[in-house]
């Protein structure tokens, strides 16, 4: 590298790990953003034997691409249940009904989500 080449230093968020943080009980599954831009958000979301209620269906108005990193959950689209295990991934569309229909009560269900593709307002 000559002497003349600068390199710019670049401004790195801490380094951090999806597995940390992970409390055996939890009274409501645990959300964190991890990315928040105008285009995309990363959540992880920790989930110890939580479901959604009784009736609810989520209907979002972005894609959300979900995999499960440990753990294990039953998803519930109107028609159809995907049980899913480490390292199984579903892309849901906008506005397509869904609910976690269940998850472990015996380990920390760990989630990772990427929602892209918001809807613009009319």
């Amino acid at each position: 590298m000559s002497s003349a080449t600068k390199t710019t230093p670049v401004n790195l968020a801490p380094a951090s790990n999806l597995y940390t943080d992970m409390p055996p009980l939890l009274p409501e599954e645990l959300m964190e953003k991890l990315v928040d831009t105008k285009d995309v958000r990363i959540e992880r979301i920790v989930s110890t034997g939580h479901s959604s209620p009784p009736g609810f269906w989520y209907d979002q108005n972005e894609s959300e691409w979900v995999v499960l990193l440990h753990g294990e959950a039953i998803l519930e689209f109107e028609d159809e249940k995907r049980h899913m295990v480490p390292g199984n991934y579903v892309l849901i569309p906008p506005h397509c009904k869904h609910r976690v229909y269940s998850t472990s009560m015996k380990e920390p269900t760990v989630w990772l989500a990427v929602f892209f593709g918001k809807e613009k307002k009319a």
